[in-house]
This record gives structure tokens, C-alpha cells and sequence, in this order.
């Protein structure tokens, strides 16, 4: 099992470029389904979510060409209705195929998704949703969905799912009528679905709000994309700057895509300047403590950094306060940031206090989860000695070669 090697005290300086989103990216490989035609995009991440979903695609019959970053996929011809449950196991958001599956066939089997280590992610909203469109389907070990038809309707969100509000736009893409999704999730990724599937001809609108509309078609076409700029991954290596004391530019972003995660950078005393197409991230001299930071949904401060604005606000001159309203268990990387001179403590579930302190030292962690584990590497490079992080597998399902990326701009990690 491969592990990581950082020796601290380097500053994380110079120039970045980031590949496409990793929530983008794999609703997109699911709606190649939708066109049974060629699909061509570009600015793919090289994680092993996409090469999961890769595996997932082949195994239903669509014939795969992965070079340099751009992935093509023929959706032509499926040869099966049905996803292993080894895939499901290995990764949960697999069951974003399922929308485009049951819109393409009329006969789906699925497995029901294990548990996730951040918390429940329960599908409810998923399955009820479909049915809304006239899917009829058996729950159990196996998911099994029947259709005669898709059949466009008005669709109540209990709450904005991303992968909810994803899986209804696949499925109603080519259904009949039109179908209205309220409360829907407001996230980027979802945005860059629309305009994706908007490119092979089908008619959604509404995309970034909570109400989103799709008026269903009967064909689609081949289509050529390029996947938006990852904000998680674009946050995290500007923390490790931020951390180190160093000065980053980034050459690619989408700014209101930043906004929530720069907002938070400037209140610890980043200084964050705006580029043509991209940003300038000069370090602090001192890391300020920002005292309360609740994640939520999309335009707020998004969950899939707050671990590593936690590894950040270790090093603060005061006391903060974390309020995590997404996951109920996404606070596991606290007990291994303690482990190198970190100050966290759990209050509840859903909240955790950090003080800062003076320093941190390296020890020896595991990573948790996928970004846990991007927390700790950040700790480390701004640790006294060296650091060991195993479990690094999560870290690698949603960062393309961390380690080659944080060595080009002055850190020393290894990977072992």
C-alpha cells in the first residue's frame, strides 16, 4: 500500500494548472450515455474516479479512448442493462448512471450503494424522483427499474441534491413533456451537465439556480466538451501556499466558481488578486483566525474543503469554530491533525473547535478520506520533519499526481 513522504518547511511557490473537475467530470461520462453517439472531452482529470467510471462504461458496451487528457466515448452500442456490484462498491457516485441508463433502456439493475465514510448518503431522493417520471422500481440488494416510458413532471427536492437534481436531468432529457426540478442544487457542476448535454441537443434551462427545467427531445448528437477548471482541487494547493507561507498563481479559473473558498482565504489574511483568467495568492504573514465557518450548499462555503481550511486555521492566531451541515461524519481528520500538534476537539457532529497553535510536527497519519487525507498533506508541508500518510487511495481519487504537482512548486514529498 503506497504511501506518502513529506518533509516540511518548504513554501508551495509558483505557477498552477488544473485539469477539469472531478464532480464535473463524471456526471458528464454518465450523460455520454444519453447520445448513443461520439463524445469528445477534453480537460479530463487523471484520477481514478474516471478510470472507475471508465471501467463502469466499458462494461455496459461503450468502446473507450483515453490520451493526454482527452477521453472519447462511443455510446453507440450497449450490450448490458446492468452495473457490477464490484463498481458500486468501489465507488459510491456511480449510481449518477443510472439517470442516463433508464433514460436509454427500459430495463436497469443496479446495486444499491454501500455506506460512505463521511457519512450517509442516502438515494431516496434519487429512486423518488425517478418514479415521479414514471420508473417503476423494486428496492433491494439490487435496484431493478422498468420503464415504457419517461414522462416528464414536477419534481419538489426535499432537499438541493447534487446528485439528485444530476440524475433527474439525465433521465428527463429525452422523456415525454417537460419536467421541473425545484430546489434544485445550484452547484457548478451541475451548470457544466447543462451545457454539456445542451451542446448534443437537448433543452434544459435553469441551470445555477434552484429551479431548473427540461423540456425533453427525441434526439441527440455527437458532442465535443471541455470539463471546468476544478475549484476543490485549485482551493486545496492554494491552502498549501497559504500554509507555507508562499505566493501561487493560478492560471485558469472560473471566479464565481472561487469565490466562496477565496472569501474564506482573504478573512485568514490572504491577499488574492484577479488575473485576465485566473488568480494571484500571496501568503499571510500571519494566519488569522476566521472564527466560524458553516459549509452549505453551493454559493457557499463548500464541504469538500473544509477539512483542508481546518489544517489551515491548525496554524491560526485564535480559535475557530467549524460547522459542517452537509455530512454528519466528515470531522475523521481531526484526530490525525492532533496527532501532529494540531488543537481540534469534536463538540458534536456536526461541530468542531480549532485553536491555533504555534506549530506542527511531523508524525505519522492515515488519511480517512478523500479530502482528510488532502488536509493532512497540507499540515505536513507546513510541519517541522517529516510526515508518513498512508490510505493515500482516497487522496488519489480526486487529485491528478498531487505529489508531482506539490514537488514542481518547492514541496519535498514522496511517494513510496
Amino acid at each position: 500500500m503506497s504511501k506518502y513522504l513529506i518533509t516540511g518547511g518548504n513554501k508551495i511557490h509558483g505557477t498552477l494548472s488544473i485539469k477539469g473537475a472531478k464532480n464535473s467530470i463524471l456526471p458528464l461520462m454518465a450523460a455520454s450515455l444519453l447520445n448513443e453517439n461520439i463524445n469528445i472531452i477534453h480537460n479530463v482529470p487523471l484520477i481514478a474516479d474516471v478510470y472507475t467510471m471508465i471501467e463502469i462504461l466499458k462494461s455496459i458496451g461503450c468502446k473507450i479512448d483515453f490520451n493526454d487528457h482527452v477521453l472519447v466515448i462511443d455510446s453507440s452500442n450497449l450490450t448490458s442493462n446492468e452495473i457490477d456490484e464490484g463498481y458500486v462498491k468501489k465507488m459510491r457516485s456511480s449510481i449518477i448512471v443510472l439517470g442516463a441508463m433508464i433514460s436509454r433502456l427500459e430495463h436497469v439493475k443496479i446495486y444499491e450503494p454501500g455506506g460512505c465514510a463521511i457519512g450517509k448518503r442516502p438515494i431516496d431522493l434519487h429512486l423518488n424522483s425517478l418514479k415521479k417520471l414514471g420508473v417503476r422500481i423494486e428496492e433491494g440488494s439490487i435496484i431493478n427499474c422498468e420503464r415504457k416510458e419517461i414522462i416528464g413532471n414536477d419534481i419538489i427536492l426535499d432537499s438541493p441534491s447534487v446528485g439528485a437534481t444530476e440524475n433527474i436531468i439525465l433521465a428527463a432529457v429525452k422523456a415525454k413533456g417537460t419536467t421541473r426540478i425545484y430546489n434544485a442544487a445550484k452547484e457548478p457542476e451541475i451548470e457544466d451537465l447543462q451545457d454539456y448535454i445542451n451542446k448534443m441537443g437537448a433543452k434544459v434551462s435553469g441551470a445555477g439556480s434552484d429551479f431548473i427545467e427540461i423540456q425533453g427531445v427525441d434526439k441527440l448528437d455527437k458532442v465535443e466538451h471541455t470539463v471546468i477548471p476544478d475549484r476543490i482541487a485549485i482551493g486545496t494547493y492554494m491552502v498549501a501556499s497559504a500554509i507555507t507561507g508562499g505566493c501561487l498563481e493560478v492560471d485558469k479559473i472560473v471566479r464565481s466558481h472561487m469565490d466562496p473558498i477565496n472569501n474564506t482565504l482573504i478573512k485568514a489574511g490572504c491577499d488574492i488578486e484577479y488575473t485576465k483568467e485566473g488568480l494571484i495568492l500571496n501568503s499571510p504573514k500571519k494566519i488569522k483566525a476566521i472564527n466560524f465557518l458553516k459549509t452549505d450548499t453551493h454559493p457557499n462555503f463548500p464541504t469538500d474543503m473544509q477539512a483542508q481550511m481546518m489544517a489551515l486555521m491548525a496554524l491560526s492566531d485564535g480559535n475557530n469554530i467549524f460547522y459542517e451541515t452537509i455530512f454528519e461524519n466528515r470531522f475523521m481528520h481531526c484526530s490525525e491533525l492532533n496527532k501532529m500538534g494540531a488543537n481540534t476537539e469534536i463538540i458534536s457532529t456536526h461541530l468542531c473547535k480549532v485553536n491555533g497553535v504555534s506549530k506542527l510536527y511531523g508524525a505519522k497519519t492515515k488519511s480517512p478520506d478523500l479530502r482528510g487525507g488532502a488536509a493532512l498533506i497540507l499540515a505536513a508541508l507546513a510541519s517541522d520533519g517529516e510526515s508518513e500518510i498512508s490510505n493515500i487511495y482516497h487522496v488519489e481519487r480526486g487529485y491528478e499526481n498531487i505529489e508531482g504537482i506539490l514537488n514542481n512548486l518547492g514541496a519535498d514529498i514522496r511517494k513510496i
